[in-house]
């Protein structure tokens, strides 16, 4: 399954992974498609088998705060949003951590992992020992091999608490620690703590995965105790870097042998509607995880070009061009005006040494306006180095190394030096729908690809003026065909 990883309708985000037994559960949040709030009033769940992970099934809704035709509300306190959700397992037992907006979060339990779940208690607790007032902002919680319970949490500063393992919801007296993280005005924006706490531990480190004040990134902090203080170590993901940006939410996950971080992007041009997406990153010996770039790739380990690819999977939108929803089955690019870059990481064309070119079809809405879509990749194996990307080098490491120092890497992404890319050909495009076919320069080998979209006018012409901030199509879908 490509990113985002679930049906391209759905929308959950600030999503907790969670492996329990042979499958992988993600809790998360639920958006509304054309809502100007933030989340639903139900929470979902979806979980996939380890050795599948492209097989996603749907659990139906797990908890909620209002009554539908076919659930009661779960909550007996509240009728508000709920926000980001975490779960934990715990002597047989599945806990669901919620975190409802204005009011008092409260603890669920499930003998099962997909739930539903039924109401056990808001936290119990003495004033003193509440970091936000009882709400819980957030709420990521830990259950440590000595089979203590922690829960971490806050909104523009980090707080924890230890849980009473038994109960599970009423908190230790003197527990609460504050600035779990270092949140105070001296830290930088991009490292100081703002939501989303979400903890793991691996081998003997605890993590603390967070979004900090640059709310696009997931930024991760370690310790040698689950109560702290933590240190800041980086950034794991910019969800913001050469995409419409907004808030990120996330955590990580083991499947198998592999690290993966769990994250969402945005959609329709706003900082709602937002889908789950994956990617593959490293642990390495000494604890720290080495950036990562967004991808279109999600659990695969490349794309095919050969079969018809939807063009919202794209993880590269530059110019004001933004994936919007049409209807429950058809999402396009809209907005491409002259110079928009619509990228896709990556696909593998495979190697066929024996065809000069190859043809590319793509599939458009129509607005009026001739137009012409230029198809660029990041390099060919003689002029890239033999890793196509240095995703382990920090943004701010490269600013302090010489030219000489970084590999040459030929793509649009953020995290290099951005070019302009291998122009391999250019499909031109008419005034309405419809399918557009051009030939082009055949590839081989693991590529990003790259629409690059212009009108074709010349430039500097007085007639040029009367065509700016035209919009010259909507993309749909494509597909290379040889």
């Amino acid at each position: 399954m490509s990113n985002p990883i679930l049906p391209l309708w759905e929308c959950i985000h600030d999503g907790e992974p969670r492996r329990f037994g042979n499958r992988v559960y993600l809790y998360g949040s639920h958006d509304r498609y054309g809502c100007d709030k933030f989340c639903d009033y139900k929470l979902k769940c979806w979980s996939a088998p380890v050795d599948n992970l492209n097989d996603w099934t749907c659990h139906g809704h797990i908890f909620q705060t209002r009554p539908d035709t076919d659930h009661e509300s779960s909550v007996p306190h509240t009728d508000h949003e709920l926000y980001a959700p975490d779960v934990v397992e715990k002597d047989g037992k599945y806990y669901l951590y919620t975190y409802i907006a204005g009011a008092k979060g409260c603890v669920s339990v499930s003998d099962r992992p997909e739930g539903p779940f039924k109401f056990i208690s808001t936290y119990d607790y003495a004033p003193e020992d509440a970091g936000d007032d009882g709400i819980y902002n957030d709420p990521g919680v830990l259950v440590d091999d000595d089979g203590r319970v922690y829960v971490y949490y806050g909104f523009e500063g980090s707080n924890m608490n230890e849980l009473d393992g038994n109960s599970m919801y009423k908190v230790i007296p003197g527990s609460l620690k504050k600035q779990v993280i270092d949140d105070s005005l001296k830290v930088p924006a991009p490292r100081r703590f703002y939501e989303a706490s979400s903890p793991r531990k691996v081998g003997d480190t605890y993590y603390l995965i967070y979004s900090p004040r640059k709310g696009s990134l997931l930024a991760y902090a370690t310790s040698d105790s689950p109560t702290g203080p933590f240190t800041y170590r980086g950034y794991i993901i910019d969800n913001g870097i050469d995409y419409p940006g907004g808030n990120n939410h996330g955590s990580i996950c083991r499947i198998g042998d592999q690290w993966y971080i769990f994250y969402h992007r945005m959609t329709n041009n706003s900082v709602f509607s937002r889908r789950a997406c994956v990617e593959k990153i490293n642990i390495l010996p000494d604890g720290s995880i080495p950036p990562v770039e967004m991808t279109s790739l999600g659990f695969e380990e490349s794309l095919s070009p050969y079969k018809p690819v939807k063009a919202e999977i794209a993880c590269v939108l530059i110019g004001g061009c933004f994936v919007t929803e049409k209807d429950l089955f058809r999402r396009v690019i809209t907005q491409v005006k002259d110079g928009c870059i619509i990228g896709y990481k990556y696909f593998d064309f495979g190697e066929d040494y024996s065809s000069k070119t190859m043809e590319l079809a793509v599939k458009i809405v129509g607005m009026g306006c001739k137009g012409r879509i230029h198809v660029l990749i990041d390099g060919t194996e003689t002029d890239m180095p033999e890793n196509k990307t240095d995703s382990s080098v920090n943004i701010s490491d490269k600013e302090e190394k010489s030219d000489a120092d970084i590999p040459e890497i030929v793509e649009y992404s953020s995290l290099s030096t951005p070019k302009a890319g291998i122009e391999i050909g250019v499909v031109e495009t008419g005034l309405g729908d419809g399918i557009y076919r051009g030939r082009i320069q055949n590839v081989t080998g693991r590529h990003a690809l790259y629409f690059k979209v212009d009108m074709g006018l010349p430039i500097g012409a007085w007639t040029s003026s009367f065509f700016d901030g035209r919009v010259i199509c909507e993309l749909e879908e494509f597909v290379f065909l040889k």
